[in-house]
């Protein structure tokens, strides 16, 4: 099979590492030769970012389970006639899967779950992880919670990592990213880059920012979301308007990465492995995190990372004054993070991954 016709479908109108999966998967299967296109809700973003990277595209009414998206899905499926289907959130599997039932030469279905959100315990949700031809998960440690909450077999779940572009996320002049950035060169910068969903633990950086006497050591938060007018308020009432940065969202993480002395992601669920810490470590950033979903497979305590306990802001201000007071280990870890992220997160090894398994799963259903 030389040439492989892909949809990508994305229900989400969310912003996050899985949209930004989604795109650079889609984008690296047309730049190795396959026909590929994203169906996914008009108002979402990840539609119009799709566009904007010259992504062939298709909206359709996907965002919630409903009979008209059905209907669009149905005819949609029936129009284009794919190969396979690579689904991605819960709705648009529904969608996905009940269009294909009694549909004539059906796509495969490619299930890929990217969080470690519990998976309802439900017929349903045994019988939609049933149909799909292959599920791939972020993570190991997803993938087995996929087998023990869904029954599927083991053959048929495969972990497949996401990959990180190694050629631009490289440790930079972190002066001139500050300068640039119009950040201070002495202060002691803690970063984090994620979506401010309540989840990801920005919360519990404030609570232990506020715990360091240190005012040279401030947090720099990077991305939008709904937890932007909580973590305001927050830092008003804890009187760290001076210590914090809300830099928004950004289309170019790369320079703020790049002006970090610390790197930290408090999660305290839902976690994949969150692509924010393979690019810090790509990056050569000594990063702080917890022990959450699949996290533990690519930051590793003392080796990469320091695993602090969820939800601990004690924990977590122990771990930043630690960091900030002994420069080797922050050196350490920064090395060992980089040298790991070069020998495992390349993003051709996530491409060459998932075409097997879409082209296996393709020639499975001609079969």
């Amino acid at each position: 099979m030389n040439r492989l016709s892909l949809v990508h479908t994305e229900s989400s109108c969310g912003w996050g590492g899985q949209e930004l999966r989604v795109l650079n998967e889609a984008s690296g299967m047309a730049r190795m030769g396959h026909d590929v296109l994203i169906a996914a809700p008009p108002e979402s973003r990840i539609y119009a970012e799709a566009q904007k990277r010259n992504i062939a595209t298709c909206a359709l009414p996907i965002a919630r389970k409903s009979i008209a998206g059905w209907r669009a899905m149905r005819g949609f499926l029936k129009h284009r006639g794919p190969q396979v289907v690579n689904t991605h959130s819960s709705t648009d599997s529904w969608l996905v899967t009940l269009a294909c039932l009694g549909l004539k030469n059906a796509p495969a279905i490619v299930r890929t779950r990217h969080i470690s959100a519990p998976i309802p315990d439900s017929v349903g949700s045994r019988w939609l992880y049933g149909r799909a031809a292959h599920i791939v998960t972020t993570g190991e440690a997803l993938r087995l919670q996929v087998i023990a909450q869904t029954g599927a077999h083991p053959s048929r779940v495969t972990s497949v990592p996401t990959g990180v572009d190694l050629e631009r996320f490289q440790p930079g002049d972190r002066a001139a990213a500050r300068a640039a950035l119009g950040l201070s060169p002495d202060d002691f910068l803690v970063g984090i880059v994620a979506t401010l969903r309540s989840w990801k633990g920005h919360r519990y950086l404030l609570d232990a920012l506020q715990q360091i006497g240190d005012k040279r050591v401030k947090v720099v938060i990077v991305g939008g979301g709904p937890g932007e007018i909580p973590l305001q308020q927050q830092t008003r009432a804890l009187d760290l308007e001076s210590r914090v940065v809300m830099a928004g969202q950004r289309d170019d993480v790369l320079p703020w990465l790049q002006s970090l002395d610390v790197f930290a992601l408090p999660s305290y669920a839902n976690e994949g492995v969150p692509q924010a810490i393979m690019q810090a470590m790509a990056c050569g950033l000594p990063v702080i995190t917890t022990n959450i979903g699949a996290i533990g497979e690519v930051a590793r305590d003392e080796i990469t990372a320091s695993i602090v306990e969820p939800r601990n802001a004690a924990a977590l201000a122990a771990a930043i004054l630690r960091l900030r007071d002994d420069g080797g280990l922050r050196q350490r870890l920064g090395e060992a993070g980089k040298a790991d992220a070069n020998s495992r997160f390349a993003e051709g090894k996530m491409l060459d991954a998932m075409e097997r398994i879409l082209v296996a799963a393709a020639v499975g259903k001609r079969t």
